[in-house]
Order: C-alpha cells, then sequence, then structure tokens
C-alpha cells in the first residue's frame, strides 16, 4: 500500500500545499500551515483488510418516492427556494450583520414549529434569553421552538440523536460552531469544514431540513472555506441597505429550483413582512415627470420588477475634473455606455458629472438595463422629461446597436399590468401585450433623435 502523501492546508484560506512553509504561497499569511492528516486509509484494488464495507448501487430507473417540499410558512420564502424546503437538504444563508437573517429564520422556525413541525433553533452568537426577547418584539413567543445556546457540535448531535429527527434545524451560525476532534479555533478554515460536514451528514440520514447562517466578509462573500458552498444544496444572500426598509432573499445556487429567483421583504416595527408586489414598492412616490428618470422591467429568476433608473448631470466650468458616480449598477459598464452615446450619437460627456442611481437600494445585473440607463442620461442631458407611462428595456452593443432580450414578453406584460401604457425595446421583439403600445428602436441614434426631438 502506497505511503499517503503529506498535505499542509492554510487556516485562513484554505490553500494546500505539500510541504511545510512560513508563509503561506496562496494569501500570504504567516504560520498558518497546519498538516492535514487523513483519517481513513485506501486500500489497494480487491484488498478489504483495512474494514472498509462494499456499497450498493441503485438505477437510476428504480421506481421510489420523490420527498414532498414542505412551505416554510412565508410565500416569498417559498419563491427564492423554489417551492418550499426539500427533506434532507442543507441551505446556507449569509448575509451582512444587522440586515435580519436571525429575524427571518426565527420567523421561518416558528411557522414550521406551529404548523405541526418540530423546529430546533441553535444560536452560537446569542444566548437564549436574548432570542426570548427577539421573540417577543416579533410576537413569537407561544410558538413550540425548540432553542438552544450552544457551540459544540459534539453536544448538539448527541442531543439530537435523543430525540425525533426535527423538520427544521437551524444554526446560527455555522463559524460559531466548533468541534473537540479538530484543532483550530471556531471560524477557521478546518473548523468550519469540520463542522458542517458533520451536521449535513445529520441533515442527509435523518431527512432534516437544515440551515446555515455564515458571515460574510467586507466584499459580500460568505467568510469561511470555498468548499462550504459545495457542500450544502442550496447558497442563499439576504441583501439590503440598513437605511432602506427593503430587503431582498436571493437563491445563488439551488439544487432543487431554479436560481436567481427572489424574495422581497420589508423591515418593520414586527420583524419582515412580505412585499407581494415589489414593483409598486420600488416605483413608489414617482408623481411628477422628470428629466433623467427611466422605468426599467427587470428580471429575477422567473419574477419580473419594475424599479426607477434615476440620472443627473451637472455641467463643470472648464477645467475642472468631472465625476462619475454609481449606486445600483456596474460603473464600468456605465463607462462603456457613456463612451457610446459619445462616439455613435455625438453626445458630449466629457464636461460633465455624472451621477446614476437606482432607486430604493435595489442593485441591477440584467444586461437589459442597457436602454433605460441610456434613456435617463440622455434625458438627463437634454433636460428632456421622459414619458412617465413609458418603460425601457434593451442592450447596447459597442456599435450602438439595440440588441434583444429574453423575457420580453414577460417584461411588457408586467409593465401592462401595472398601468404603463408604452415600451421602447429592440425591433423586431415579441408582439406587444394587450393595451400597450410597443416602440422599436435599431440604433441608439434613433433613441437620441426620439428623446431630443421637439415633436
Amino acid at each position: 500500500m502506497a505511503k499517503p502523501k503529506r498535505r499542509y492546508v492554510c487556516q485562513a484560506c484554505g490553500g494546500v500545499s505539500t510541504r511545510w512553509q512560513g508563509q503561506c504561497p496562496d494569501c500570504a499569511e504567516w504560520n498558518t500551515l497546519a498538516e492535514d492528516v487523513p483519517q481513513t486509509a485506501f486500500s489497494a484494488k480487491h484488498d478489504l483488510s483495512t474494514g472498509g464495507r462494499p456499497i450498493h448501487f441503485t438505477p437510476l430507473d428504480k421506481p421510489g418516492e420523490i420527498p414532498k417540499r414542505r412551505p416554510s410558512g412565508i410565500a416569498e420564502f417559498d419563491r427564492a427556494l423554489g417551492g418550499g424546503f426539500v427533506p434532507g437538504s442543507a441551505i446556507l444563508m449569509g448575509g451582512d450583520p444587522g440586515i435580519g437573517k436571525s429575524t427571518l429564520l426565527l420567523q421561518v422556525s416558528a411557522h414550521v414549529a406551529n404548523s405541526g413541525g418540530l423546529s430546533v433553533y441553535v444560536s452560537g452568537e446569542e444566548a437564549a434569553g436574548q432570542v426570548r426577547l427577539r421573540a417577543d418584539r416579533l410576537g413569537l413567543t407561544k410558538a413550540p421552538i425548540q432553542l438552544a445556546a450552544a457551540t459544540s457540535v459534539r453536544d448538539i448531535l448527541t442531543t439530537l440523536g435523543m430525540m425525533d429527527p426535527p423538520a427544521l434545524l437551524v444554526i446560527d451560525s455555522i463559524q460559531t460552531m466548533h468541534s473537540d476532534q479538530i484543532e483550530g479555533a471556531p471560524g477557521t478554515v478546518s473548523q468550519v469544514r469540520g463542522c458542517a460536514f458533520e451536521l449535513i451528514r445529520y441533515a442527509k440520514e435523518n431527512g432534516v431540513t437544515l440551515v446555515l447562517v455564515g458571515h460574510v466578509t467586507k466584499d459580500g462573500t460568505i467568510a469561511g472555506p470555498r468548499v462550504l458552498e459545495h457542500m450544502v444544496d442550496v447558497v442563499m444572500s439576504f441583501e439590503g441597505e440598513r437605511s432602506h426598509q427593503y430587503r431582498i432573499l436571493r437563491s445563488l445556487k439551488n439544487r432543487f429550483g431554479p436560481v436567481d429567483e427572489i424574495g422581497v421583504f420589508a423591515m418593520e416595527g414586527a420583524g419582515l413582512a412580505e412585499v407581494g408586489n415589489p414593483s409598486l414598492l420600488f416605483l413608489s412616490g414617482r408623481e411628477e415627470e422628470m428629466a433623467g428618470s427611466a422605468v426599467f422591467p427587470a428580471m429575477e429568476g422567473t419574477r419580473p420588477v419594475l424599479v426607477e433608473i434615476q440620472a443627473l448631470i451637472v455641467r463643470l466650468q472648464s477645467g475642472a475634473t468631472p465625476r462619475r458616480a454609481v449606486v445600483g449598477w456596474d460603473s464600468g459598464r456605465m463607462s462603456m455606455l457613456l463612451a457610446v452615446l459619445e462616439a455613435r450619437c455625438g453626445l458630449n460627456f466629457s464636461t460633465c458629472e455624472v451621477y446614476l442611481n437606482v432607486a430604493g437600494g435595489y442593485r441591477l445585473s440584467d444586461p437589459a438595463a442597457d436602454l433605460a440607463v441610456a434613456a435617463a442620461l440622455v434625458s438627463a442631458l437634454g433636460d428632456k422629461p421622459l414619458p412617465k407611462d413609458a418603460v425601457w428595456f434593451g442592450e447596447v452593443s459597442l456599435a450602438g446597436e439595440i440588441r434583444p432580450v429574453a423575457h420580453g414578453s414577460i417584461r411588457q406584460r408586467e409593465s401592462a399590468k401595472l398601468g404603463f401604457n408604452r415600451a421602447f425595446g429592440p425591433s423586431g421583439g415579441p408582439p406587444p401585450e394587450k393595451g400597450l403600445r410597443f416602440s422599436g428602436l435599431a440604433m441608439l441614434p434613433n433613441l437620441v433623435d426620439h428623446i431630443l426631438s421637439d415633436a
């Protein structure tokens, strides 16, 4: 039998090295490499002396019972999950501190417990009394949730083994958990990986829905080893600005449903409330026509959401350096769009400060927003208000072409449902919806002529 090779794992970033070094070659941290001793020995072919047991294979076409989803009791949460909890699944939820992760999961746990399912909530960051204070504020003190404050994975799994498997198990958070069988402080790469593996294995073997709360770094990614996101079935991000009341639950990975689905919530005094029609929320306050304001029908998964894009152009005196500021959109894409407007349409932004904002703290990644951003910029530059009853969508190429985008019919249907009468988009697109007049635009100069014309 071949001698197992030694390897050394960085406790800060999870990088692997074949020899010990004082400095990690990946993250440049000092004295973080520790030897990763293999827990099992692998035998040569046909050698069963190591105590391994054979596994049993099952054909793919074997009839079997498909597990039924369990509703969480919150429709927006179920939408982001793809229809509800799948028994035996592991869910990782990340988000900025204070965004409302614990509040949302406490509400979900209460709904599951009130519907007859056993719900267990384990807090590693707060004492049981602190969680009860939050439950009292949310009006959930009568919910039959099994609450515990613990950080030892061995103690948690031993206790769970002495009772019936719960329908929902919430661990808040995985970075506070530790195992006495693994060296390192809680939150290190080895501890997070080992504790998550033990909890996920328990959930898979007993058909328990496991929710792990994860901390995030300063750039918004989930802290800990990247392998953690591969181990779980669903990765969710809870987003929002503390200054705004809106919160968006976004699905980044989902083995049981579509990705990029969102659930929208509003933070209120009694907790997080569902927002059934987020378009009305993001468009609130648009009373009068104003230059630089354009409405864009965005797509989040299968859900259309109408948002307002605002642009402001400030002309500077000669010699001053213009500023570019973007909130809620990609700054590099705005720079590209400004270059196309100057090169293809003859507009001059070089002596102007340009400010762009997506209203309501919403963040856009849909390339179909190009046309709406261009319309807002041209409107602000020429001080010409856009039609209040119009929406804009389409992708702009470097040649100034307005190209088709996906889900044009769904975007138009949502716009017509909310009272919009006109839509501007790529020419040759889907047929217009009933009650909506569609205007096709082939090139970006057509858009500029339409907005800046006196007609």
